[in-house]
């Protein structure tokens, strides 16, 4: 029989190596949120499309797959540490890569540099899950994980705040932007026309009045009224020199301007990353391998993953992972879509509910966790997720305010979800776990592909009945639907509970 030390979350052994552990799950939380926004950032900045600027999140979803397998490979053959100090010696090399990416205003380094970064990141998640499964009892792996990604939002948080007040609150081509909208509309207001002659003084006496850029002015009252894209034309004609200088900058002069601010963030995070590698370095961290693993002839990569493909229950959390990293980078990246389209809600108030979204899940995290002492995770991973889809067919059907309340509802309920699957399908693979982490981080790369899917459904006019922003949020419905029935699965099979008697540790 155990003893209550035995079965604590942390125990006091592990306590300062948890914590620094921990502290990886806020790093990456950051990289994962301030560079969102800039996909739309470059394709301003650089004046180039919606598919070139999707590299972005091409080269941050393929570091994780190209790495994961590899990362999982070196730290069985090393060690959880050393897998630590490469992923943040790759980390800090990719954001260090902004500064010369920046310099030269070259897109395709700053994709470069954010690929390497995702290297790391792959290395940092494939290392830090499993090894936080491993600082204590099985029993309680589950939660000890829980408690550890609570910490992962708090860094989401500050990459979303960062992203939006440094980079997107200080871009000059934000400006740009808001100024071509502005004056098009006072030229243009609705869908009145009016003569090309009468237009320009119109524009002259706003810019006296507020102060906007001449030059801005003078173009806009040569333009089409009934112009299609006027501000992605100004921007094409401002760096072609249609548009000579916008607050008495050249294209090139404002473009290398903006690129500085947008490397600011990256290089800040990279010495960052550099004070955590020496602590790393400095701190001796436990090794959790059992005794003889690395020199165990069953440890052969081809074994390994032979006996993980039989297993069942990892099988289902990899996909079930899948579904569910679909899910949240849909749910929180057409939070501001459905308030814009569906209530005319302005960017920077949709974004604020987005921010609302963050700070729900990462309360429940914390709120989650402590349920876990009192339920099965199978059984709370189940709750959940059809309460997801109770709010997700809320945010379909119910129109205005309590639709966008429903949608950002969900992320109270998503809180519990990827580490909770997470130790689900890594309990009791033993030995296996390492290589077994590296296919729960290759899932990441759902959510590449599910947000493009549902992207082509808002563009719908309608879809099953209601609008296609309402009914583009089936596509969530159907990945908790997928989450639930591994949730269901897993508690059947008391994979979190009751796999092993007595007090032995979690060892992977």
């Amino acid at each position: 029989m155990s003893s209550s030390t035995d079965q604590s979350v942390v125990p006091k052994k592990y306590l300062v190596p948890f914590i620094l552990v921990t502290s990886l799950f806020a790093l990456w939380g950051f990289a994962n949120n301030v560079t969102d926004p800039l996909v739309a950032a470059f394709r301003d900045i650089f004046v180039i499309n919606n598919a070139q600027s999707s590299w972005v999140q091409m080269a941050f979803y393929g570091g994780y797959a190209t790495m994961a397998i590899p990362a999982a490979i070196f730290i069985r053959k090393y060690s959880y540490k050393r897998g630590i100090l490469v992923g943040l010696i790759l980390y800090a090399t990719g954001a260090f890569i902004s500064v010369p990416a920046a310099a030269l205003a070259n897109f395709n380094l700053f994709v470069f540099g954010l690929y390497i970064l995702t290297f790391g990141l792959a290395f940092l998640e494939t290392t830090a899950n499993p090894y936080i499964l491993s600082m204590g009892p099985r029993e309680t792996a589950t939660r000890r994980l829980n408690l550890a990604q609570a910490f992962n939002p708090i860094g989401s948080l500050v990459g979303i705040f960062v992203a939006s007040t440094v980079i997107l609150g200080n871009i000059n081509v934000e400006d740009f932007r808001n100024d071509v909208g502005a004056y098009h509309a006072e030229a243009f207001p609705g869908e009145e026309t009016q003569k090309k002659a009468d237009v320009l003084p119109i524009l002259e006496a706003k810019q006296r009045d507020l102060k906007r850029d001449p030059a801005v002015a003078e173009y806009i009252g040569k333009l089409d009224a009934k112009l299609d894209n006027p501000v992605g034309t100004a921007l094409k004609d401002y760096k072609d020199g249609v548009i000579a200088s916008y607050d008495g900058m050249t294209h090139s002069e404002m473009q290398k301007k903006d690129l500085k601010i947008v490397s600011l963030p990256y290089t800040v995070i990279g010495f960052i990353l550099i004070i955590v590698l020496i602590t790393f370095m400095i701190i001796k961290m436990p090794d959790t391998s059992e005794a003889g693993e690395k020199n165990d002839h069953q440890l052969h990569f081809g074994a390994t993953l032979k006996r993980l493909l039989k297993n069942k229950n990892y099988i289902g959390g990899v996909i079930a992972q899948t579904f569910y990293v679909g899910a949240q980078i849909m749910v929180w990246t057409y939070i501001t879509q459905y308030a814009e389209n569906e209530l005319g809600i302005d960017k920077a108030t949709a974004q604020r509910h987005q921010l609302l979204a963050l700070g729900i899940f990462l309360s429940s995290r914390f709120i989650c966790t402590f349920f876990l002492k009192y339920l099965s995770p199978g059984k709370l991973l189940s709750a959940l997720s059809f309460a997801a889809v109770a709010c997700t067919l809320g945010a379909i059907y119910m129109e205005g305010m309590p639709g966008l309340y429903s949608l950002i509802a969900i992320s109270a309920c998503m809180s519990l979800m990827f580490p909770t699957i997470y130790g689900l399908a890594l309990d009791g693979v033993g030995q296996d776990a390492k290589l077994g982490s590296a296919g729960l981080i290759f899932a990441i790369v759902g959510g590449a592909v599910m947000p493009k899917l549902q992207g082509g459904l808002i563009d719908m006019d309608t879809v099953m009945g209601v609008s296609g922003t309402r009914g583009s949020f089936y596509l969530p419905v159907l990945c908790f639907i997928v989450i639930a029935i591994y949730g269901w699965y897993a508690n059947r099979n008391n994979i979190s509970r009751q796999r092993l008697a007595g007090g032995e540790g979690y060892t992977v």
